[in-house]
């Protein structure tokens, strides 16, 4: 799977977060503003910039931007190790979305992270892996992310919803410091604002064989980059810096956009960190 966002895109989030000027970044970078526009909008090099100077002055890391630049990509994660945890891809609007379903192995106990747009692999897999689908976790309330809920809430009304929107009603609401089992796994939650208000990254540990904890971030953060920060980018990069950078280094990271990844990955490689 490829990068959620490219070269370009990263740059220009990067301005945005800055507010660096295209005239600026293109004379850091030493390309005309129609060169970096291109670059921008495609991605693609058609003259090399100064990759020191730009970074400098779009406050990014040099050597990881330039790693960027070269195809850097998160290696495939063995999905195997946490044998009761799926991933599902939907498409709409022009964009693909992920979520994910989680399960106890002797309970099939089940929870849900974002529904995406299209609800119907999401029960094909419950009926498959006979589970019963307890909670329905919404890392944000964005459309792409929620598309699919009056659907799931439709065929599994015994499911609890949980969520940081101040709309939701307050039963639905995270509480400070709460942990929801399923039977042995623990579900844990961290504020994650910045992109979206409502925005909340779910731990999940105690995974069987002792595999490694798994955060669902929406898009707080992706494969080497960052979801928009929406007029609160100090605040979306921070948050990912003190409740996701924090994590064991192996903490396999499923954002909402993009390939999978790991805290130590993201470490040693996002630009924006």
């Amino acid at each position: 799977m490829n990068l959620e966002d490219h070269l370009g895109d990263i740059i220009r989030k990067a301005r945005m977060m800055s507010a660096t000027t295209a005239a600026v970044a293109a004379r850091a970078a030493g390309l005309t503003e129609t060169e970096l526009s291109g670059l921008e909008e495609s991605g693609i090099i058609s003259a090399r910039p100064d990759f020191s100077a730009l970074a400098a002055a779009i406050g990014l890391n040099a050597a990881k931007l330039e790693n960027i630049a070269s195809g850097w990509l998160p290696p495939a994660q063995d999905l195997s190790r946490w044998r009761e945890l799926r991933v599902f891809t939907t498409a709409g609007d022009g964009i693909t979305v992920n979520c994910y379903l989680a399960w106890d192995e002797l309970t099939r106990d089940a929870a849900l992270f974002d529904t995406g747009f299209d609800a119907q692999p999401i029960r094909e897999t419950i009926a498959a892996e006979q589970l019963h689908l307890r909670h329905v976790f919404i890392t944000h309330s964005h459309p792409d992310h929620i598309a699919g809920l009056g659907t799931i809430r439709g065929e599994y009304p015994s499911a609890s919803v949980h969520s940081s929107s101040k709309h939701a009603p307050v039963e639905q609401r995270n509480q400070a410091g709460a942990e929801i089992h399923l039977n042995r796994l623990r579900i844990t939650h961290r504020p994650t604002p910045g992109h979206a208000e409502d925005g909340v990254t779910y731990l999940i540990s105690h995974w069987p064989d002792n595999a490694p904890a798994v955060a669902i971030v929406g898009d707080a953060i992706f494969a080497g980059s960052m979801g928009g920060g929406n007029k609160a980018w100090e605040l979306a990069r921070s948050k990912v810096r003190e409740e996701i950078l924090t994590l064991p280094p192996e903490t396999l990271i499923c954002a909402g956009h993009g390939p999978l990844t790991t805290v130590v990955e993201e470490k040693t490689n996002n630009p924006f960190y």
